[in-house]
């Protein structure tokens, strides 16, 4: 027998099957962090997405990963076909921010540490990773949690509204308002804000004034957390 048809021998010999009981309590463990993953993000990220409505993929993507990895790693052939099958898979979901990314590559992280049966090491990790990261944004100067609402105020075309204009309006309804970008062209001018309302309504007085300030103004509001 040629080392060829040794090699083929035992890429078709070595697959074996996964124990369920094992495999369901991983499962639960991964579906587990991965949920605490997604209220960490909630609670500290600083996105200005929805990270309420980004952390909810957590879970799902995590558990996924565990299942791939505990098939994949009792057989060869599984292992190198997952390689072939990866190459032709494109994923086309912006990330817009390095925050989401390194969210995603932990709630991976998890999703391997399971499917490898390394329980103990995944949760010591985990806790680790997410305790710096907390206390990180409570003690390290990370951005103020309150800051809740990115507010956008654009026009086409010149003539858009003085930021002066912009800031005297914000400020008679928001608690506070912080400005981010301001770009004034020939063609386009927009001005973005991080700013905190108390309630709904103040929303609505202050997009209703600040589209009186020219005509074609538009007024985008990104909620990142809550209003309320």
């Amino acid at each position: 027998m040629d080392k060829t048809q040794t090699f083929q021998q035992f890429l078709t010999t070595t697959s074996i099957q996964v124990p369920v009981l094992p495999f369901v309590l991983n499962l639960g463990q991964a579906a587990l962090l991965s949920f605490l993953l997604g209220k960490a993000y909630a609670r500290y990220g600083n996105a200005l997405s929805n990270r309420g409505s980004f952390a909810r993929n957590f879970v799902l993507l995590t558990m996924t990963t565990m299942l791939i990895i505990s098939i994949v790693k009792s057989s060869l052939a599984l292992s190198l076909g997952l390689v072939g099958a990866l190459s032709i898979v494109r994923f086309r979901a912006a990330i817009k921010e390095p925050e989401e990314l390194s969210y995603l590559f932990l709630a991976i992280a998890v999703g391997l540490g399971f499917g490898a049966d390394q329980a103990i090491i995944t949760w010591v990790a985990f806790a680790i990773i997410v305790g710096a990261r907390i206390a990180q944004q409570r003690f390290g100067g990370g951005k103020d949690d309150r800051r809740n609402l990115h507010l956008t105020v654009s026009k086409s075309g010149d003539g858009g509204p003085p930021l002066d204009k912009l800031l005297a309006v914000l400020g008679q309804h928001c608690e506070r308002v912080e400005l981010v970008r301001f770009d004034d062209g020939p063609h386009a001018s927009e001005a973005a804000f991080y700013v905190d309302f108390k309630n709904a309504a103040a929303v609505q007085a202050a997009s209703g004034e600040l589209r009186t300030l020219g005509e074609g103004v538009r007024v985008t509001l990104l909620d990142t957390r809550g209003i309320v």
